[in-house]
């Protein structure tokens, strides 16, 4: 393994540690990349369907929004697991009614 080195062949700061801020930014940026891939995919169900349409479009809202209504729920160690449930339990909760409107919904040849 090489290691990396700055200028003057000092290692180079960990990102993480350079700036640990990035991480948030990372994270929000992937949960709205995550809604926008429902809405999109929505919007495409849509054309053909109008009930699963409009509910993955709504699974594509509750992604944008989960993470602005909860953004911090306290501190230390307790209130981080509280929000690891959440999110957890959300996230499961928008796969199985993502799997039950896969399983449900007629193809558009029948």
């Amino acid at each position: 393994m090489v290691a990396v080195t700055g200028p003057n062949d000092e290692p180079a700061p960990d990102v993480e540690e350079a700036d640990p801020g990035l991480a948030r930014e990372r994270t929000s940026m992937a949960w709205t990349r995550t809604a926008i891939s429902f809405a999109a995919a929505g919007a495409a169900i849509l054309k053909d369907r109008l009930v699963p349409g409009i509910v993955v479009l709504a699974l594509g809202l509750v992604t944008l929004g989960l993470p602005r209504a909860f953004p911090r729920l306290g501190t230390g160690h307790a209130a981080r697991q509280r929000r690891l449930l959440l999110i957890t339990i959300t996230v499961t909760a928008v796969a199985v009614v993502a799997l039950g409107v896969a399983l449900t919904a007629r193809s558009a040849g029948r």
